[in-house]
């Protein structure tokens, strides 16, 4: 029989709670704040271990060959993408905490901290290369990794190596089967003849086209670039997902009523609530870095309020969902689907 558990042996609480070593107090210039500084940033990497632990967990569910959309696995999916942006509002919101430190309360000890930086945290890197974010979208990606360790470059290589979660989307969004199944459409009709795309398609580009307003006419040649051509690989090499990904993604948008594409919708939701998440700290932590120095350079020797909203404004992993909304019409105008659709969809009987 094992041991009773004790609860500050199970949370190591004698090596968390004596892991704070202020560098004011190692040079006798105690400085009160440091305490707070230490213990937030702490807190910090302790959650993005956390989104870590989520995040590999949804990507070895995604990695599956196969992943019914109605599955139990698919609920646990949407489940911990929402765990992590429940989590990451708390990263947004450990800000305020931070804020009740003043700029004079910050220089107290600033300068001992050189060259330490918020700019090293390699967990961070990690993550968003987990999440998709590639090596060429990076702001300052001739550096961002220049103040690592060895091992932890090796360890954020990795994971921009590895299938990310943005890549699994897109296999996942390529399987989607509406389409290939030509009986099911037999009977559908459309304005438009062209031939050469899928009639439901077809149709939904005619009633698109007459949804703009006269400025918004350029949007249908953005349309054919991401939704038509053939094949399932991405037409540029901005583009992350598929055309087909792209049209799948588009029609569980539209269609996100139906019983079957309710988990789906969930799912693209919730990455579009972990870039928005995201986003906000990078903007939070900016202001809250240009209130603390202003136009001074950051501790790692980066140009602080500039670099990071330089990377804010570029760091958008899920941009190509985001950017579907474009295309949406209103719900009186969607193309009524064929019986044998709706069948698979849920809403039919039998």
């Amino acid at each position: 029989m094992p041991g009773e558990v004790n609860y500050h042996d199970y949370l190591q609480l004698e090596k968390i709670l004596n892991a704070q070593f202020p560098e004011s107090d190692k040079q006798q210039l105690p400085a009160h704040d440091e305490m707070l500084f230490i213990v937030i940033h702490q807190a910090y990497e302790l959650w993005f271990k956390q989104l870590h632990h989520e995040v590999d967990s949804v990507v070895k569910i995604l990695a599956k060959p196969s992943l019914n959309d109605n599955s139990p696995e698919l609920q646990t999916v949407v489940h911990r993408l929402n765990r992590c942006v429940t989590i990451l509002r708390v990263l947004v919101h450990q800000i305020d905490i931070m804020e009740t430190m003043t700029p004079m309360d910050f220089l107290d000890f600033r300068d001992m901290l050189r060259p330490a930086s918020g700019f090293q945290s390699w967990q961070f890197k990690e993550l968003e290369a987990k999440l998709g974010l590639k090596f060429e979208y990076r702001h300052g990606k001739e550096y961002y990794t220049s103040q690592l360790r060895s091992e932890h470059v090796a360890i954020i290589k990795k994971a921009e190596n590895d299938k990310t979660l943005l890549q699994l989307l897109n296999s996942w969004l390529e399987r989607t089967p509406f389409f290939d199944e030509k009986e099911n459409w037999g009977s559908f009709t459309s304005h438009s003849k062209r031939e050469d795309i899928h009639p439901f398609w077809s149709e939904y580009r005619y009633q698109y086209e007459n949804s703009l307003a006269e400025v918004e006419k350029n949007n249908l040649q953005f349309f054919d670039d991401i939704f038509l051509p053939d094949g399932q690989q991405p037409v540029t090499g901005n583009q992350s997902l598929s055309p087909s990904a792209s049209r799948a993604a588009l029609f569980i948008m539209l269609y996100r009523g139906y019983p079957m594409l309710e988990l789906p919708f969930q799912l693209l939701n919730s990455l579009l609530e972990i870039d928005e998440q995201l986003s906000s700290w990078r903007y939070r932590h900016m202001n809250m870095v240009h209130r603390m120095i202003g136009t001074r350079i950051g501790t790692g020797g980066s140009s602080g309020k500039d670099y990071l909203k330089a990377a804010a404004d570029k760091h958008y992993i899920f941009r190509e969902i985001a950017q579907l909304n474009s295309f949406l019409i209103e719900r009186r105008k969607l193309p009524a689907l064929p019986a044998p659709v709706e069948k698979r969809l849920g809403f039919v009987a039998g």
